[in-house]
């Protein structure tokens, strides 16, 4: 019996098949051909690895023969033989109506799982039908339609300003994230690896909190910040005076807020009024998506706090510091609104009469 040398792998195929055998998501079947390939890398025979996997010969020599042919690529499987899996326009019908118009006994919304045990069909068409039709059933957005009895004056007015900023002033969009918790897991995080994703324990410890009153420039994408050990009409209105040393004499502040009562206290008005560069610009109550900071508060949220790990308050203030010095002198960008005051009250009105619908229909 011929004995073959041990099969050249490349070290970019080695390092690949190697992960591959980290990766607690990769197929059992994509594991298995990584392991023969490097076993016989490695200088086993074929009658080895058949003992040791379970398999037969046939099986090793069929990967190594595909591997020499077209490397990494000839372990997929090949195109299989036969007519393919037909959607007839009954079963697409079936498939919808019972997404759209009812619920599984045990569960609360459609998984594909589910809806092969019901409608009796393959995966494969389920997620075809729903991919045709933009049905996402496992996704749950969340929507708040304002009651605000001003809301078409004050979007014409924000979304005015966005589009047309006015000359000689600068436009500043201005809330607080409040309660931003100094969280410290339990135990050390584990770093990224070659296969494996970074890790950390579910439990963590608090060390207090602290709130970030932030003033994104709309012009400039860059931010004045201030953070505060609490959240009061006092720190608001020291963060509005530290907005009126940081900008130069000379140009109109245009404020973008929401409806915090923070904002609008005896004191903040007197405040103002004694400042009259400063117009503020209220946005409609349940309607934060207006104010233009909120997007950059998310990024601090997902590129910074989110992975952080803080024993401290200070820490954490160290943390938010660094992220909008980094921001300013890296990755500030002028603010761009697309979506026109008209376009927006039309949905607005359209999802207010599908509300409406609604409840007469029940």
């Amino acid at each position: 019996m011929n004995v073959l040398p041990p099969l050249q792998l490349s070290a970019e195929d080695r390092y690949e098949l190697e992960s591959r055998l980290r990766k607690t998501s990769m197929p059992q079947r994509d594991v298995s051909r990584a392991r023969i390939l490097l076993m016989l890398s490695d200088g086993l025979t074929s009658v080895d690895i058949s003992r040791k996997m379970g398999c037969c010969r046939a099986v090793v020599n069929k990967w190594r023969k595909r591997y020499e042919a077209a490397g990494i690529e000839g372990l997929k499987d090949a195109p299989r033989s036969g007519q393919p899996t037909k959607i007839t326009p009954r079963i697409r019908q079936k498939v919808l109506n019972m997404t759209v118009h009812t619920i599984p006994k045990e569960a609360s919304h459609w998984s594909v799982r589910l809806m092969v045990k019901y409608a009796g069909i393959t995966h494969w068409q389920v997620t075809q039908i729903w991919k045709e039709a933009g049905l996402k059933p496992h996704i749950l957005h969340t929507f708040k339609i304002s009651n605000d009895p001003l809301f078409a004056e004050k979007v014409v007015d924000i979304v005015g300003i966005y589009m047309d900023p006015p000359d000689n002033a600068v436009v500043l969009s201005v809330d607080e994230k409040t309660q931003i918790q100094a969280l410290d897991r339990t135990q050390p995080m584990l770093p990224i690896k070659p296969g494996m994703a970074q890790c950390r324990t579910h439990d963590y410890k608090r060390h207090g909190t602290v709130n970030l009153y932030a003033a994104f420039d709309i012009l400039t994408g860059k931010v004045l910040s201030r953070i505060t050990q609490r959240h009061r009409a006092k720190e608001f209105l020291d963060f509005l005076k530290q907005i009126e040393k940081s900008v130069p004499q000379g140009l109109d502040l245009h404020l973008i807020l929401d409806n915090s009562s923070t904002h609008k206290t005896p004191k903040v008005k007197e405040w103002l009024d004694k400042h009259p560069r400063f117009v503020t610009h209220f946005t409609p109550t349940s309607a934060s998506w207006l104010n233009a900071v909120e997007g950059w508060f998310a990024q601090l949220e997902r590129r910074s706090l989110h992975r952080g790990s803080f024993n401290s308050t200070d820490e954490l203030r160290k943390e938010i510091k660094r992220f909008i010095r980094a921001h300013n002198e890296e990755s500030s960008k002028p603010f761009i609104w697309k979506k026109s005051a008209e376009a927006i009250l039309t949905s607005v009105a359209e999802a207010k009469l599908s509300l409406l619908n609604k409840r007469f229909a029940n």
